[in-house]
Protein backbone atom coordinates (compact mmCIF):
# COMPACT_ATOMS: atom_id res chain seq x y z
CA UNK A 1 0.00 0.00 0.00
CA UNK A 2 1.40 3.42 -0.96
CA UNK A 3 1.20 6.59 1.11
CA UNK A 4 -1.20 8.12 -1.43
CA UNK A 5 -3.59 5.17 -1.00
CA UNK A 6 -4.02 5.78 2.73
CA UNK A 7 -7.04 8.03 3.38
CA UNK A 8 -7.11 7.73 7.16
CA UNK A 9 -6.72 10.92 9.22
CA UNK A 10 -3.81 11.50 11.55
CA UNK A 11 -3.86 11.73 14.47
CA UNK A 12 -7.02 9.84 15.38
CA UNK A 13 -6.49 10.56 19.07
CA UNK A 14 -4.47 12.79 21.34
CA UNK A 15 -3.43 12.65 24.99
CA UNK A 16 -2.21 15.54 27.15
CA UNK A 17 1.39 14.33 27.00
CA UNK A 18 1.47 14.00 23.24
CA UNK A 19 -0.27 17.37 22.84
CA UNK A 20 2.40 18.89 25.07
CA UNK A 21 5.10 17.18 22.99
CA UNK A 22 3.90 18.84 19.78
CA UNK A 23 3.60 22.25 21.43
CA UNK A 24 7.12 21.82 22.84
CA UNK A 25 8.70 20.48 19.64
CA UNK A 26 6.99 18.90 16.61
CA UNK A 27 10.02 16.69 16.00
CA UNK A 28 9.82 15.36 19.56
CA UNK A 29 6.18 14.51 18.87
CA UNK A 30 7.25 12.62 15.75
CA UNK A 31 9.97 10.68 17.57
CA UNK A 32 7.58 9.62 20.33
CA UNK A 33 4.29 9.16 18.47
CA UNK A 34 5.34 7.97 15.00
CA UNK A 35 8.86 6.53 15.26
CA UNK A 36 8.19 5.34 18.84
CA UNK A 37 11.90 5.66 19.60
CA UNK A 38 12.98 4.19 22.94
CA UNK A 39 14.06 6.57 25.69
CA UNK A 40 16.40 5.90 28.57
CA UNK A 41 14.43 5.93 31.83
CA UNK A 42 15.52 8.56 34.34
CA UNK A 43 15.73 8.07 38.08
CA UNK A 44 13.38 11.02 38.61
CA UNK A 45 10.74 9.58 36.27
CA UNK A 46 11.00 6.11 37.81
CA UNK A 47 10.74 7.54 41.33
CA UNK A 48 7.65 9.42 40.22
CA UNK A 49 6.11 6.21 38.87
CA UNK A 50 6.75 4.41 42.17
CA UNK A 51 5.20 7.18 44.25
CA UNK A 52 2.19 7.35 41.91
CA UNK A 53 1.65 3.61 42.31
CA UNK A 54 1.90 3.90 46.09
CA UNK A 55 -0.62 6.74 46.28
CA UNK A 56 -3.00 4.84 44.02
CA UNK A 57 -2.89 1.66 46.09
CA UNK A 58 -2.91 3.53 49.41
CA UNK A 59 -6.67 3.88 49.03
CA UNK A 60 -7.07 0.11 48.82
CA UNK A 61 -6.32 0.06 52.55
CA UNK A 62 -8.93 0.71 55.24
CA UNK A 63 -9.02 4.41 56.06
CA UNK A 64 -7.36 4.03 59.47
CA UNK A 65 -4.38 2.24 57.89
CA UNK A 66 -3.54 4.97 55.36
CA UNK A 67 -0.47 6.20 57.19
CA UNK A 68 2.94 7.49 56.07
CA UNK A 69 4.50 4.17 57.12
CA UNK A 70 1.99 2.24 55.03
CA UNK A 71 2.63 4.49 52.03
CA UNK A 72 6.39 3.91 52.39
CA UNK A 73 5.83 0.16 52.37
CA UNK A 74 3.74 0.51 49.23
CA UNK A 75 6.62 2.30 47.48
CA UNK A 76 8.95 -0.55 48.45
CA UNK A 77 6.41 -3.06 47.16
CA UNK A 78 6.03 -1.12 43.91
CA UNK A 79 9.80 -1.19 43.46
CA UNK A 80 9.89 -4.96 44.00
CA UNK A 81 7.23 -5.35 41.31
CA UNK A 82 9.21 -3.09 39.00
CA UNK A 83 12.35 -5.18 39.57
CA UNK A 84 10.37 -8.23 38.47
CA UNK A 85 8.52 -6.69 35.52
CA UNK A 86 10.67 -3.74 34.38
CA UNK A 87 14.26 -4.44 35.49
CA UNK A 88 15.82 -1.76 33.27
CA UNK A 89 13.67 0.92 34.89
CA UNK A 90 14.43 -0.43 38.37
CA UNK A 91 18.17 -0.29 37.68
CA UNK A 92 18.02 3.49 37.30
CA UNK A 93 17.53 3.67 41.08
CA UNK A 94 20.97 2.13 41.71
CA UNK A 95 24.32 3.91 41.57
CA UNK A 96 26.00 0.70 40.41
CA UNK A 97 24.55 -2.52 38.93
CA UNK A 98 23.50 -4.85 41.70
CA UNK A 99 23.86 -2.14 44.36
CA UNK A 100 21.29 -1.05 46.89
CA UNK A 101 18.54 1.11 45.35
CA UNK A 102 18.29 4.78 46.32
CA UNK A 103 14.56 5.34 46.26
CA UNK A 104 14.63 8.77 47.97
CA UNK A 105 10.86 8.88 48.28
CA UNK A 106 10.44 10.03 51.89
CA UNK A 107 10.32 13.80 51.15
CA UNK A 108 7.65 13.25 48.49
CA UNK A 109 5.44 11.25 50.83
CA UNK A 110 6.00 13.76 53.64
CA UNK A 111 4.82 16.52 51.30
CA UNK A 112 1.75 14.52 50.31
CA UNK A 113 0.65 13.86 53.89
CA UNK A 114 1.21 17.53 54.75
CA UNK A 115 -1.20 18.53 51.96
CA UNK A 116 -4.08 16.16 52.70
CA UNK A 117 -5.20 13.38 55.01
CA UNK A 118 -6.04 10.25 52.99
CA UNK A 119 -7.93 8.83 55.98
CA UNK A 120 -10.61 11.43 55.30
CA UNK A 121 -10.97 10.65 51.59
CA UNK A 122 -12.74 7.97 49.58
CA UNK A 123 -11.93 8.62 45.93
CA UNK A 124 -14.55 8.02 43.28
CA UNK A 125 -11.88 6.61 40.92
CA UNK A 126 -8.12 6.18 40.66
CA UNK A 127 -5.88 5.86 37.60
CA UNK A 128 -9.00 6.26 35.51
CA UNK A 129 -8.81 5.85 31.75
CA UNK A 130 -11.04 8.40 30.00
CA UNK A 131 -11.80 9.18 26.36
CA UNK A 132 -14.27 11.21 24.34
CA UNK A 133 -14.81 11.89 20.65
CA UNK A 134 -14.63 15.59 19.80
CA UNK A 135 -15.24 15.34 16.06
CA UNK A 136 -15.52 12.47 13.60
CA UNK A 137 -12.43 10.22 13.64
CA UNK A 138 -10.77 12.10 16.49
CA UNK A 139 -10.88 11.50 20.23
CA UNK A 140 -9.10 12.86 23.28
CA UNK A 141 -8.01 10.48 26.00
CA UNK A 142 -5.79 9.98 28.99
CA UNK A 143 -5.45 8.61 32.51
CA UNK A 144 -6.53 10.66 35.52
CA UNK A 145 -4.66 10.03 38.78
CA UNK A 146 -7.74 10.54 40.96
CA UNK A 147 -11.36 11.63 40.75
CA UNK A 148 -13.15 12.70 43.93
CA UNK A 149 -16.93 13.10 44.17
CA UNK A 150 -18.62 15.09 46.94
CA UNK A 151 -21.85 14.02 48.59
CA UNK A 152 -23.79 16.37 46.31
CA UNK A 153 -22.12 15.01 43.18
CA UNK A 154 -19.47 17.68 42.57
CA UNK A 155 -16.33 16.37 40.83
CA UNK A 156 -12.71 17.18 41.66
CA UNK A 157 -9.94 15.99 39.32
CA UNK A 158 -6.60 15.49 41.08
CA UNK A 159 -3.16 14.92 39.59
CA UNK A 160 0.07 14.21 41.50
CA UNK A 161 3.34 15.74 40.30
CA UNK A 162 6.60 14.65 41.88
CA UNK A 163 8.44 17.76 40.70
CA UNK A 164 8.24 21.28 42.04
CA UNK A 165 5.44 23.71 41.25
CA UNK A 166 6.04 26.04 38.30
CA UNK A 167 6.70 29.75 38.49
CA UNK A 168 3.60 31.93 38.14
CA UNK A 169 4.36 32.64 34.48
CA UNK A 170 4.10 28.92 33.67
CA UNK A 171 1.04 28.00 35.74
CA UNK A 172 -1.34 28.24 32.77
CA UNK A 173 0.82 25.81 30.77
CA UNK A 174 0.86 23.40 33.72
CA UNK A 175 -2.92 23.61 34.05
CA UNK A 176 -3.47 22.76 30.35
CA UNK A 177 -3.25 19.05 31.17
CA UNK A 178 -5.98 19.44 33.79
CA UNK A 179 -8.23 21.42 31.47
CA UNK A 180 -7.67 18.66 28.92
CA UNK A 181 -8.90 16.07 31.45
CA UNK A 182 -11.79 18.31 32.47
CA UNK A 183 -12.86 18.61 28.83
CA UNK A 184 -12.79 14.83 28.40
CA UNK A 185 -14.85 14.40 31.58
CA UNK A 186 -17.36 17.03 30.43
CA UNK A 187 -17.76 15.41 27.03
CA UNK A 188 -18.12 11.96 28.65
CA UNK A 189 -20.59 12.90 31.38
CA UNK A 190 -22.08 16.31 30.57
CA UNK A 191 -20.78 17.66 33.89
CA UNK A 192 -18.11 20.36 34.28
CA UNK A 193 -15.75 19.36 37.13
CA UNK A 194 -16.03 21.67 40.12
CA UNK A 195 -12.27 21.84 40.72
CA UNK A 196 -8.97 20.88 39.12
CA UNK A 197 -6.12 20.27 41.54
CA UNK A 198 -2.41 19.74 40.87
CA UNK A 199 -0.43 18.49 43.89
CA UNK A 200 3.32 19.15 43.60
CA UNK A 201 5.08 16.75 45.94
CA UNK A 202 8.47 18.26 45.14
CA UNK A 203 7.76 21.32 47.28
CA UNK A 204 4.35 20.70 48.84
CA UNK A 205 2.51 23.31 46.78
CA UNK A 206 -0.85 23.01 45.04
CA UNK A 207 -2.48 24.65 42.05
CA UNK A 208 -6.28 24.77 42.08
CA UNK A 209 -8.63 25.97 39.39
CA UNK A 210 -12.40 26.02 38.99
CA UNK A 211 -13.21 25.63 35.27
CA UNK A 212 -16.26 26.93 33.45
CA UNK A 213 -17.87 25.64 30.29
CA UNK A 214 -16.39 28.65 28.47
CA UNK A 215 -12.92 27.56 29.62
CA UNK A 216 -13.48 24.06 28.35
CA UNK A 217 -14.86 25.22 25.00
CA UNK A 218 -11.69 27.30 24.62
CA UNK A 219 -9.61 24.23 25.49
CA UNK A 220 -11.53 22.21 22.93
CA UNK A 221 -10.81 24.79 20.22
CA UNK A 222 -7.12 24.75 21.15
CA UNK A 223 -6.96 20.95 20.95
CA UNK A 224 -8.71 20.89 17.58
CA UNK A 225 -6.34 23.56 16.26
CA UNK A 226 -3.47 21.46 17.54
CA UNK A 227 -4.90 18.40 15.79
CA UNK A 228 -5.03 20.42 12.56
CA UNK A 229 -1.41 21.54 12.97
CA UNK A 230 -0.30 17.93 13.51
CA UNK A 231 -2.32 16.84 10.47
CA UNK A 232 -0.66 19.56 8.37
CA UNK A 233 2.80 18.41 9.50
CA UNK A 234 1.84 14.82 8.69
CA UNK A 235 0.57 15.77 5.24
CA UNK A 236 3.83 17.61 4.54
CA UNK A 237 5.83 14.79 6.17
CA UNK A 238 7.73 17.53 7.96
CA UNK A 239 7.95 17.76 11.76
CA UNK A 240 10.27 20.68 12.46
CA UNK A 241 12.51 20.84 15.53
CA UNK A 242 11.86 23.68 17.98
CA UNK A 243 15.07 24.27 19.96
CA UNK A 244 14.76 25.43 23.55
CA UNK A 245 16.36 24.92 26.95
CA UNK A 246 14.44 21.64 27.16
CA UNK A 247 16.79 20.21 24.52
CA UNK A 248 19.34 19.64 27.30
CA UNK A 249 17.09 16.88 28.69
CA UNK A 250 15.91 15.37 25.39
CA UNK A 251 16.75 11.71 24.81
CA UNK A 252 16.84 12.29 21.04
CA UNK A 253 19.13 15.31 20.78
CA UNK A 254 21.75 13.31 18.82
CA UNK A 255 19.14 12.74 16.06
CA UNK A 256 17.99 16.36 15.88
CA UNK A 257 18.98 18.58 12.92
CA UNK A 258 19.06 21.57 15.28
CA UNK A 259 22.03 19.85 16.94
CA UNK A 260 23.68 18.56 13.74
CA UNK A 261 21.93 15.19 14.00
CA UNK A 262 20.06 13.23 11.35
CA UNK A 263 16.60 11.80 12.09
CA UNK A 264 15.83 8.28 10.91
CA UNK A 265 13.76 8.02 7.70
CA UNK A 266 10.11 8.73 8.35
CA UNK A 267 8.16 5.43 8.14
CA UNK A 268 5.59 4.99 5.36
CA UNK A 269 2.28 6.61 6.29
CA UNK A 270 0.39 3.31 6.47
CA UNK A 271 2.79 2.16 9.20
CA UNK A 272 2.15 5.11 11.52
CA UNK A 273 0.30 4.47 14.79
CA UNK A 274 -3.09 6.10 14.56
CA UNK A 275 -2.91 7.98 17.84
CA UNK A 276 -0.67 8.74 20.77
CA UNK A 277 0.61 6.24 23.28
CA UNK A 278 -0.60 6.11 26.85
CA UNK A 279 0.46 9.02 29.01
CA UNK A 280 0.62 9.32 32.72
CA UNK A 281 0.17 12.55 34.53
Amino acid sequence: MTDEAVPRPFPSSLSPSRASDFMTCPLLFRFRSIDRLPEEPSAAAVRGTLVHRALETLFDLPAAERTPAAAAQLVVRAFAEMERDEPAEADTMRDVPGGEPRLDFAPLLDAYFAMEDPQRLEPHARELGVSAQLVESFEVRGFIDRVDRTADGQIRIVDYKTGRSPAAAFEAKAMFQMRFYALVWWRMTGDVPRRLQLMYLGNGQQLRYEPTDEDLLSTERKILALRDAISDAAEARNFEPKPSRLCDWCSHRSLCPAWDGTPPPLPPRDEWPMGSSRSSG
